[in-house]
C-alpha cells in the first residue's frame, strides 16, 4: 500500500507538470494528494460507483472517468497546494496519471 501511494505520487507530480491547467505546490502536496485520493477511492468511490451503476452500463464504463475527475476535484477542494482549472482539466488529468501511473508501475 505504501508502495503505490508513493509511485501514485510521483505520477500525481509528473503528470502536474505536464498540464497547464493543474498545480501542485511541491511533492510533499502531490504525497497528500495521493494519500486523499487512496482514501477517498476506499470509502467513497465504491458507494459512487454502485449508485451510478445504470449510467456507467449505459456508457459502456466510460462514466467512470467522469466519476475519476469528480474525486480529483474533491482532492483539489480539500488539499492546499493542489489545483484544478476545471472539469476538462480534472478529466484529461485523470486519463493522463492513469497512464503516467501505469508506466511507473510497470518501470518500478
Amino acid at each position: 500500500m505504501i508502495y503505490s501511494i508513493l509511485i501514485n505520487s510521483v505520477a500525481i507530480f509528473i503528470t502536474a507538470y505536464l498540464l497547464d491547467g493543474v498545480k501542485v505546490k511541491g511533492y510533499l502536496t502531490a504525497l497528500g494528494v495521493a494519500v486523499l485520493l487512496a482514501v477517498i477511492n476506499a470509502f467513497l468511490r465504491p458507494f459512487i460507483i454502485w449508485i451510478t451503476l445504470p449510467l456507467t452500463i449505459l456508457t459502456l464504463g466510460l462514466f467512470v472517468l467522469v466519476i475519476n475527475a469528480l474525486m480529483l476535484m474533491l482532492a483539489d477542494a480539500i488539499v492546499e497546494g493542489f489545483e484544478i482549472k476545471n472539469f476538462s482539466w480534472a478529466l484529461i488529468f485523470s486519463i493522463l496519471l492513469a497512464i503516467v501511473n501505469g508506466l511507473l508501475v510497470w518501470i518500478f
